[in-house]
């Protein structure tokens, strides 16, 4: 799998202290929680992922061939999110 990792991301990764190998791993095995269908110039997609006990969104589009780009990551705050981690408090 072809990452491409955008400069906000790889900057709010060395912040929050997500590494490479957390985006591969949640790439793998996360659930996606929302779609994006019409954002440009590709498509994008919301991931729930966890490693260990924190739960870690990613931000991600794909591009025509297959490429993997990452938006962004952060770990979502609770007050914003219900207890899943899966959709935002009204």
């Amino acid at each position: 799998m072809k990452l491409i990792y955008r400069k906000h991301a790889i900057v709010r990764m060395f912040e929050r202290g997500i590494s490479d190998e957390d985006i591969r791993e949640i790439l793998t095995t996360g659930d996606i929680i929302a779609s994006y269908p019409d954002d440009r110039p590709y498509p994008s997609q919301l991931l729930l992922g966890w490693i260990g006990t924190k739960p870690i969104h990613i931000l991600t589009a794909e591009t025509d061939d297959g490429e993997i780009i990452i938006i962004t990551a952060y770990h979502p705050e609770p007050m914003l999110w219900e207890d899943n981690f899966k959709r935002k408090r009204l």
